[in-house]
């Protein structure tokens, strides 16, 4: 069963930066997309950013230009490196994996922007 592992979320003011990690039990070669996704309460999971095995990188139209999502093949994790936070950042953050027609999810981790 592959697991995903999420870590790096925390309290942060408006404007700062977080570093999300996302630590896969398997080679991230055998994924066809890796993402980001959020919730916040009482609404659906978003997209934040994705990262497809070829073609270009897909970020949502709330965080592009802010937010840069990466891979390091050699630890098999991949990371969103988030800028200029706001407060409506605010969100649990879940790391997502797909391979055949199996999609996997991590526990998510809390993500506050406040002052």
């Amino acid at each position: 069963q592959v697991q995903l592992v999420e870590s790096g979320g925390g309290l942060v003011q408006p404007g700062g930066s977080l570093r999300l990690s996302c630590a896969a039990s398997e080679s991230v070669f055998s994924f066809n997309t890796m993402a980001w996704y959020r919730r916040v309460p009482g609404k659906s999971r978003d997209l934040v950013a994705r990262f497809p095995r070829w073609g270009s990188r897909i970020y949502g139209d709330s965080v592009k230009g802010r937010f840069t999502i990466s891979r390091d093949d050699a630890e098999n994790t991949l990371h969103l490196q988030m800028n200029s936070l706001k407060p409506e950042d605010t969100a649990v953050y879940y790391c997502q994996a797909e391979r055949d027609t199996s999609v996997y999810w991590g526990q998510g981790t809390q993500v506050t922007v406040s002052s």
